[in-house]
């Protein structure tokens, strides 16, 4: 390659690859600038109190409008038992109760459980560390492989009884249809819920009995 030649006043002539080099790296110096200036005048969006009652224990939270369910019980308040499996509330494996009712916590906004009460899988289990009788169900059947998805299949499996909707097979399936096992444990998940089922009910039964006593 020949040499820059010299211009008129002795220095060299600016090449045209030194001139496009040079604004090229002005342009990125000017935007990356430029970036770092919006990412500093954007405010970060205000935290909202939050009031909510999670396994019995009320909690005063401030959470980001955006925060999901899962991610509040996951990483501010070390619940890890709802797992975090597609984030898309397609599997189940998130699952927990709101007021009593099933919900995949991965499509709930934390700000939305205000004033509610909340159950995860940490908080089924009686005072003295006496499994649910749906947890029970699930070992004494073997219905469960790596385990990943067994906290949202037991919570599904207790709200499907309460629900009603859990007396015959075909109906379990279809109310249980919403928890995927990727193991394939579902004979073993069907023969728990068909088990647990009635010592539930009479566990209800005779709770009823005992407050109108």
């Amino acid at each position: 390659m020949n040499p820059t030649p010299a211009s008129g006043t002795g220095a060299p002539a600016l090449s045209r690859r030194t001139f496009m080099m040079s604004t090229a790296a002005g342009a990125a110096g000017a935007a990356g600038t430029g970036l770092a200036s919006a990412q500093e005048a954007t405010p970060a969006p205000p935290r909202i109190d939050t009031r909510v009652v999670i396994n019995g224990q009320p909690h005063a939270l401030q959470l980001e409008p955006r925060a999901s369910l899962l991610d509040v019980l996951r990483e501010q308040l070390g619940l890890t038992g709802a797992k975090k499996g597609c984030d898309h509330g397609q599997c189940g494996a998130c699952t927990v109760h709101l007021d009593g009712r099933r919900v995949a916590s991965c499509l709930t906004l934390g700000v939305k459980t205000d004033g509610c009460a909340v159950t995860t899988i940490e908080g089924i289990a009686a005072p003295d560390g006496t499994l649910h009788p749906m947890q029970q169900a699930f070992v004494d059947h073997d219905a469960l492989q790596c385990g990943y998805c067994t906290p949202g299949q037991v919570m599904a499996a207790i709200a499907c009884v309460r629900e009603g909707h859990a007396t015959s097979e075909a109906q379990i399936r279809e109310y249980m249809s919403g928890n995927l096992c990727r193991c394939g444990a579902y004979a073993g998940i069907l023969e728990a819920i068909r088990d647990a089922a009635p010592r539930m009910r009479a566990e209800t039964e005779a709770m009823e009995g005992r407050r109108h006593a």
